[in-house]
């Protein structure tokens, strides 16, 4: 049977370069997602030509669809291969977070982003992960790099599934943890967040110092939203939130940091995810 002919029955299948010409795929893109996505022939068959079924074939075709559609090919691939995850079910990512497969943990995160959106994502699988690997470091267990890896890839997805908007938002809102707070993923949730809300935000992250928000807060045209994040009572500045306020900003703040600060009367505190978007939207 030549490359590029059809064989007579399933049973025989379809050589890459078949497929290839069948779904306007490059060859060598089709080898790539067989070798990191498994999807296509079995890879334990060394010296054999790998042959495709029409069942490859049909999941080729959704996943080409999806990344059309703007998925990246890793969520395309967890897609096609199965049923979306269960909202809020953490143990497959926590496995795959405890053995480090990074692209595992990615595939199944973009997943659940994709199917229950960023605030249910949040509260019911990450923070709930998140809960597991600390109680398992207070039991003496040594998986701070778990954490570390789990918060990389929630960043990374989230970058993927949702990307600043094109159009500015009308009115600016600025992200920034506190000088010396380096925790900044629940800001990346909540620019996420905005962004499914066709919101844009100006992400300035962690360790932002006082100084750096009076440039920031002096760029805009008008005066802006302003989200400050804190970890840590430590970081808890009123200096920050005095200052933002001068500059005639609204001004929010979240994390368990302020919990037993004394704010000034116009500073709003922001008690969850989904309030804060309402908020800044």
């Amino acid at each position: 049977m030549s490359a590029g002919s059809a064989p007579a029955s399933d049973a025989a299948g379809y050589t890459v370069r078949a497929v290839a010409e069948r779904l306007g795929i490059p060859t060598a893109t089709l080898r790539s997602w067989n070798r990191r996505y498994n999807i296509g022939p079995p890879q334990h068959r060394p010296g054999k030509h790998r042959l495709y079924t029409e069942a490859d074939i049909a999941l080729l075709g959704r996943m080409f669809r999806l990344i059309q559609d703007g998925a990246s090919p890793a969520g395309a691939a967890a897609t096609v291969r199965g049923p979306a995850p269960r909202l809020g079910d953490r143990f497959p990512l926590l496995a795959a977070a405890f053995t480090l497969e990074t692209r595992a943990v990615s595939s199944y995160l973009e997943a659940h982003f994709r199917a229950f959106g960023v605030v249910d994502t949040w509260d019911q699988l990450c923070r709930p992960a998140f809960a597991d690997i600390v109680a398992r470091q207070g039991a003496g267990e040594g998986c701070i790099d778990v954490e570390h890896l789990l918060s990389w890839c929630i960043t990374s997805v989230l970058h993927r599934t949702n990307p600043p908007p094109d159009v500015p938002a009308p009115h600016p809102v600025v992200l920034a943890c506190t000088s010396g707070e380096t925790h900044a993923l629940p800001l990346e949730v909540l620019r996420a967040g905005l962004a499914e809300r066709d919101v844009s935000a100006y992400m300035l992250g962690a360790d932002v110092p006082t100084s750096a928000l009076t440039d920031s807060l002096a760029r805009h045209d008008q005066p802006a939203a302003v989200m400050l994040w804190s970890q840590q009572e430590s970081t808890a500045l009123t200096s920050a939130v005095r200052l933002c306020l001068n500059a005639g900003s609204r001004v929010l703040v979240g994390g368990p940091g302020w919990d037993s600060v004394i704010l000034p009367d116009a500073a709003e505190r922001v008690a969850s995810l989904a309030e804060a978007i309402d908020y800044l939207s």
